[in-house]
């Protein structure tokens, strides 16, 4: 998401090098690529205009620091404006209301609501909230069910409904069963159209009437580009709403409703959806991401996805395991690629790195570095519980029935064990203090290089 946008803004800085200060003649060249990046990147076009105006009027004449080139120096004031654009700092949920907390999710059909929901669920349960969750769509047969199983799944209480009832009934009776049954939070997802109607519209005013909610949230589809931002001007206009989720940022979407849908109406992004997967959803933080478009990347967001997926106890274990002597082994081998992937995987962290770390990494391919870990998964699984702690003892005939058994090929077992011998190299020189070594010798081993 925002890839050319950032690849645009990052080129802005290198014409730039070399000058002494930024200048109404050495920016304007500059400004109009900001501009064109920003207008291709599918942000509203008085946005833009406000933007770069903002933009010119901070940078022209200032005088560029000793440690800072021009480039940076106008990078910095557009990672301000950005940070400024889509509202400066994250704002979470308000919860200052006699429980149940009631949260109405809006939206068209399609934006991702009923997903939405659910992930919201499970992000307050984590922080100890007994949620609710009910459907009030009865015109999508399927949405009921959808949340139904996802409710299942997460663990979380679910209010059932089903589509011969009016949604005004379904939610009068969820909020007396949420309030009997001491719940904290009660999430209503609501039925989308297609289109903005004007029954759309009543309904869901005559539901906001009567639950008087303390958050409305819209729930819009990044990948909708312009009309994700007409349709929130459209809803906002007819309900008070208090946030916006964006969803699909993960998409290939010029992604430009993240840098003018809470401009255009005025409510902050308080969450962003960046999978499929239920734990997809993160607090949105204006200053990261736009970080993050200037190819600064996110690495706040990287330690708490990482301290989200490690396992602490394991990588002690690993660490005390690698300290006193003992081997390195396949088992160790496994649980490090699981540890990647509950972190959410190598793309998921690359797209988070800075560009010049990114650039470093450029080598590894995030696809193939996906495919392998699962390859590298379904190979061990195949192995005996003796071959996994004694690697050695695999030879010709066992690397033939481990290659049956996982379904590839002898040559894929073979790589996969040199990878492994490879870490269990690097895991040595670690317990000697040798990182300099190690980091060598990382050099194009990682699963998915090239």
């Amino acid at each position: 998401m925002l890839e050319n946008l950032s690849g645009r803004l990052q080129q802005v800085v290198k014409t730039l090098r070399g000058q002494a200060r930024l200048t109404d003649d050495n920016i304007q060249e500059s400004l109009r690529e900001v501009r064109m990046a920003l207008l291709e990147a599918d942000v509203a076009l008085p946005v833009v205009r406000d933007f770069v105006a903002q933009v010119k009027e901070r940078a022209v004449g200032r005088e560029v620091l000793q440690s800072l080139n021009p480039g940076q120096m106008l990078i910095q004031v557009v990672h301000e404006e950005l940070t400024k654009l889509m509202g400066e700092k994250n704002v979470g949920l308000n919860f200052a209301t006699v429980p149940p907390a009631i949260i109405l999710m809006a939206g068209l059909q399609g934006s991702g609501k009923t997903t939405s929901s659910a992930k919201l669920a499970r992000l307050l349960k984590e922080q100890k909230k007994k949620v609710l969750l009910v459907s009030a769509d009865v015109y999508r047969p399927a949405a009921i069910e959808q949340l139904r199983t996802l409710a299942a799944q997460l663990e979380t209480d679910f209010f059932a409904s089903d589509a011969s009832q009016k949604p005004l009934d379904i939610v009068t009776a969820a909020l007396d069963y949420a309030r009997r049954h001491f719940h904290d939070v009660l999430i209503v997802d609501t039925a989308g159209r297609l289109a903005i109607d004007e029954a759309m519209m009543a309904e869901i005013s005559q539901l906001h009437n009567f639950l008087k909610p303390i958050e409305t949230l819209f729930v819009v589809d990044a990948m909708q580009g312009q009309d994700a931002v007409n349709t929130a001007k459209a809803f906002s206009e007819t309900l008070p709403l208090t946030g916006i989720i964006l969803t699909k940022l993960d998409g290939d979407a010029r992604g430009g409703a993240a840098l003018s849908v809470r401009q255009i109406t005025g409510q902050p992004i308080k969450f962003v959806g960046v999978s499929e997967k239920v734990d997809g959803l993160e607090p949105f933080h204006p200053e990261r991401m736009a970080s993050r478009v200037l190819g600064m990347g996110d690495v706040l967001s990287l330690i708490e996805q990482a301290q989200k997926g490690v396992d602490i106890d394991a990588a002690k274990k690993l660490a005390d395991k690698v300290k006193s002597g003992k081997s390195f082994d396949l088992n160790d081998f496994k649980s490090q690629m699981q540890q990647m992937r509950n972190m959410g995987g190598m793309e998921s962290l690359m797209d988070k790195l800075p560009a010049q770390m990114s650039q470093m990494a450029s080598k590894i391919d995030p696809a193939a570095g996906e495919k392998s870990m699962r390859r590298i998964e379904g190979i061990i699984n195949a192995m005996t519980p003796l071959e996994r702690t004694k690697p050695e003892l695999i030879k010709a005939s066992r690397k033939r029935r481990i290659a049956l058994g996982s379904g590839v090929q002898v040559q894929e077992v073979n790589r996969m064990l040199n990878q492994f011998e490879d870490m269990q190299k690097m895991m040595k020189m670690m317990a000697k203090g040798g990182m300099a070594k190690m980091m060598r010798a990382m050099q194009g081993r990682f699963p998915g290089m090239r």
